[in-house]
């Protein structure tokens, strides 16, 4: 009985735990179903998968444990872990994603997901992380998401959100990383986060936020880690409670606009390894008690309001050194010996102080240096030739400062520079000529020095190089052609120099050349057509821009370092350009001796913002497309041998802020309406056949026709000609008394000689004029010496004129 009962009592337990199992089973049927209609409706939502990773993966067919990017609990088999990241997925996010009830981390990052966050994802209790980075969600980021109570990562840099930072993230008290940079974030950083006690990590870098800091905001962030605040409008000074956070290694308050001192309790900060605080208006001394700390690696004080001098043993406790940055800082003295024992520096920027003496031949103890930047100080002397020792070097940068000597020949042996900088100094001899093959050099400075020769052809070896300015010196030498084959070259300055002959490309092309300046030279002949028809980045149309751009030059320390103090002579006057824009077109071929006519291809040039072709020998009409240049700022064709008239189609040039067609043979109205409206006599002065305002010369009827004096516009017509001829007899009639005393004059005292030298003169300057000033040779010549003053008045009736030719 008692077997009996056994075997019954051993199947009835058997049977209760194969119902519990097939009751288990059936819920984590109904759970997983759950889970995988949540994921089928993500996958729906997508709109663009182009590596077909889920459309061929995410099947019924197979387990939702199996599917990509899904990670199943081992107890319960749900799914704990989504992970689509850089899959260049695109589309929306469902609400039903929020019923994933056990998912502890969900991560999308870097792809295009769009839209605003449904509020479901609130149900999602379990959550430890959550990373939404780098897509393109827009919509305020949702207060729900401080209900996240296990959270400890919340990514959400680098979307299109907008509004405030949520206070509600500051109930996140599991919270650990907190990164949204870049994310359109705009008002004061909530008090709030202050409650974050176990936070370690804090990114808030390149967004809008501005006010003050709260003073008492790191009170509870004792774990702090990484504070990056950079790029910002954050106003006030440094809150003391951040001196309580002992563990924090990064600090960077860059580019921001807090102020007043930076308080020597930052030498508190033992664990600091880098300092970023340029770029903003902090003011007084420069503590140096940061520079006892052994830990330091980085120091960027630069673009504030401080002072200091170097001491000699400044640097002898920064043995770990890489990144020194004082530049604008009002230093003064000599750079210590001290800053050549730190072996580990890759860069070095002292730019823009007040430091003297000579570039120690020390530097070459530097083996790992990348970047040296010295300029805008008081150095002299030679540039030691221990800087070719330092194979790692990338940028030099000596500009403004009172170097002299010869430019080192093992410049151009430096396979890895990318960024040279001579300008404004005293170097003298010729530019080095063994740029060698492979050579990485992006920018070529060397304007406002005495160096001669010519333009070293090795040159076209550096198929990287994008600005080359040799601008003001005594090179002699043809135009240099060849740089056409340099396909990223954008910047050409050649002006002030003793460049001579003709500009052709008629075997290369400058496409991406945006700035030409060739002015001050001895160019001659044609404007070549085929020239600017190559000019290829000019006539693209700018693409608008929601942020300016700036031409890039050389990536330093991770970020990119553009080239500042590049001059042109644009609107009338020599403008220095702290930074070039990207946008920026320009063409500068003045004070040369080009001839011929203005092609009319540069009105295809769409891009083109400055045009200066003044003080040549330029003939024929200024060409009427030249009005087809609507982004046009500056214009200036002075000083020429233009004729004919001011093309109407000027009136379309609607950015045009200067012009100067002064001293040409330009005739006829003066056309009205838009920006032509508000220029001033001056544009205009020296062209004896304009009329109209601003000019006082009015036009002879309500049209506007003005007297024709040039035979050569093509628009005259038999009305031109009876206007010309009616001055002449109005010139006749005002100088007939005074021919008619003259002569008398002449005839009693005989020829004097004073008089037949100015004759003979006005007759030769006369000749080599166009058919009017050929007409009045041979009214001078036809006529008797005691016919010569009314003769004048017969062929010009102005004085001015008579007096410009004598």
């Amino acid at each position: 009985m008692a077997a009996v009962e056994g075997i019954h009592g051993s199947d009835s337990s058997s049977k209760q735990e194969q119902e519990e199992q097939e009751q288990e089973s059936a819920t984590f049927s109904a759970n997983i179903t759950t889970d995988q209609s949540a994921l089928l409706a993500l996958k729906s939502h997508i709109t663009h998968d182009p590596h077909n990773l889920l459309a061929t993966n995410w099947s019924t067919s197979t387990s939702v444990c199996d599917w990509i990017g899904i990670t199943c609990g081992s107890r319960h088999h749900r799914v704990t872990a989504l992970d689509l990241s850089s899959m260049d997925l695109i589309g929306t996010i469902p609400s039903q994603l929020g019923n994933l009830s056990f998912l502890a981390s969900l991560s999308i990052r870097n792809n295009s997901f769009h839209g605003s966050l449904p509020i479901e994802l609130g149900n999602l209790h379990r959550l430890k992380i959550l990373n939404f980075g780098n897509n393109n969600f827009s919509g305020e980021i949702p207060s729900w998401f401080g209900s996240f109570a296990k959270l400890q990562g919340l990514f959400l840099y680098m979307n299109n959100f907008t509004g405030v930072i949520p206070s509600t993230l500051g109930n996140l008290s599991k919270l650990e990383t907190l990164s949204m940079f870049n994310s359109n974030l705009q008002g004061q950083i909530p008090m709030t986060l202050g409650n974050l006690s176990n936070l370690e990590c804090l990114y808030l870098f390149d967004n809008s936020l501005s006010g003050h800091l709260e003073s008492r905001i790191f009170d509870n962030m004792s774990k702090l880690q990484v504070l990056s605040m950079d790029g910002n409008q954050i106003s006030g000074s440094i809150p003391n409670s951040l001196f309580k956070c002992k563990e924090l290694m990064f600090l960077s308050l860059w580019n921001n606009s807090m102020e007043g001192s930076i308080p020597i309790e930052i030498g508190n900060l033992t664990m600091l390894q880098s300092l970023h605080l340029g770029h903003n208006n902090f003011r007084g001394p420069i503590p140096w008690s940061i520079f006892n700390m052994s830990s330091f690696q980085e120091i960027s004080l630069g673009f504030n309001n401080l002072f200091g001098s170097l001491s000699s043993n400044m640097f002898d406790y920064l043995p770990r050194l890489r990144y020194l940055d004082l530049i604008r800082c009002q230093l003064s003295g000599r750079i210590p010996m001290s800053l050549f024992k730190c072996k580990e520096l890759e860069y070095i920027y002292l730019s823009d102080n007040h430091l003297e003496g000579t570039v120690s031949l020390e530097i070459s103890n530097l083996t790992s240096l990348r970047t040296f930047a010295i300029s805008g100080n008081k150095f002299s002397g030679q540039i030691p030739s221990s800087l070719c020792n330092l194979s790692s070097l990338m940028a030099l940068s000596l500009s403004n400062n009172s170097l002299d000597g010869t430019v080192p020949e093992c410049i151009g042996n430096l396979s890895s520079l990318s960024h040279v900088d001579l300008r404004m100094n005293n170097f003298y001899g010729k530019i080095p000529e063994n740029f060698a093959e492979g050579c990485r050099l992006k920018s070529f400075l060397i304007c406002k020095n005495q160096v001669e020769g010519s333009l070293p052809r090795s040159l076209g070896n550096c198929k990287d190089l994008k600005l080359l300015d040799v601008g003001n010196n005594y090179l002699n030498d043809t135009f240099p052609n060849w740089l056409g084959n340099l396909d990223q070259l954008q910047v050409l300055v050649l002006r002030s120099n003793r460049f001579y002959g003709e500009v052709d490309s008629y075997d290369v092309t400058f496409t991406r050349l945006r700035v030409i300046d060739l002015s001050r030279n001895n160019f001659s002949g044609y404007l070549h057509v085929n020239f600017f028809e190559n000019l290829h980045a000019i006539r693209e149309v700018n693409e608008k821009k929601v942020k300016p751009e700036y031409m890039e030059e050389v990536i330093v320390g991770g970020t990119v370092y553009s080239v500042p103090g590049l001059s042109f002579t644009t609107k009338g006057l020599e403008t220095e350009f702290e930074k070039l824009l990207t946008i920026w077109t320009d063409i500068d071929f003045s004070r040369n001796q080009f001839s011929g006519e203005i092609p009319k291809t540069i009105g295809e040039l769409h891009s083109l913002i400055a045009l200066n072709l003044s003080h040549n020998c330029l003939t024929g009409p200024i060409p009427s497309s030249l009005g087809d240049l609507s982004e046009l700022e500056s214009l200036d064709l002075s000083s020429n041998k233009l004729h004919g008239k001011i093309p109407t189609e000027f009136t379309n040039l609607g950015f045009l802020e200067v012009l100067n067609l002064s001293h040409n043979n330009l005739v006829g109205p003066i056309p009205k309406g838009k920006q032509l409206d508000t220029f001033s006599n001056d544009s205009y002065v020296g062209n004896l056949g304009l009329c109209g305002l601003p000019l006082s010369k009015s036009c002879d009827n309500d049209e506007g026709t003005a007297a024709k004096f040039d035979r050569d516009d093509d628009d005259d017509d038999d009305d031109d000609g009876l206007n010309w001829k009616f001055s002449i007899l109005m010139g006749y009639g005002c100088g007939l008394v005074l021919g008619l005393s003259m002569g008398y004059i002449v005839f009693i005292t005989g020829k004097p000689w004073w008089f037949i030298k100015i004759y003979v003169r006005v007759q030769q300057r006369f000749v080599e004029k166009k058919p009017l000033q050929e007409e009045f040779a041979k009214c001078f010549k036809e006529s008797g010496i005691t016919e010569l003053v009314s003769r004048y008045y017969l062929c010009c009736s102005d004085s001015s004129f008579f007096m410009k030719y004598t």
